[in-house]
């Protein structure tokens, strides 16, 4: 596993408390799991994907990701409906692994974009890696 000075934490994305992160791009927001998740959860084996058109409050579980070393929930940061999943995922889910940042898991139409000022910026999360 990394040390918390070893892992990649983009300025750009906003962070849960969950470990998923969430980014703007134009009128969508897309979702993916943070370097600190995918490093703790080993080698990714499976992910479990919404529908496409599925809706969701923040903080609804809306999938799970399968590891050699255990399940974990999905959960979405900020409420909206799912309009893109990365079917590449499928096939190929240790993409998780390699680059947590450039494979997002779903895109979703934000109910409210002002749910992202909930979350944490890149600093704040790391606090909470440090256990601040």
């Amino acid at each position: 596993m990394k040390d918390i000075q070893e892992l990649i934490l983009p300025e750009d994305v906003r962070y849960s408390d969950d470990h998923e992160w969430a980014k703007v791009e134009g009128a969508t927001v897309k979702i993916g799991i943070s370097d600190y998740a995918q490093d703790q959860l080993g080698d990714v084996v499976f992910v479990e994907l919404p529908e496409v058109g599925d809706s969701f409050e923040a903080g609804d579980e809306f999938g799970t990701i399968e590891s050699v070393k255990a399940v974990s929930e999905l959960y979405l940061p900020l409420g909206g409906e799912v309009v893109a999943v990365n079917e590449e995922l499928e096939g190929a889910p240790e993409l998780l692994n390699q680059d947590p940042y450039s494979s997002w898991i779903i895109e979703v139409k934000a109910n409210d974009v002002q749910d992202l000022e909930n979350l944490l910026d890149r600093d704040a999360y790391l606090g909470i890696l440090k256990g601040e």
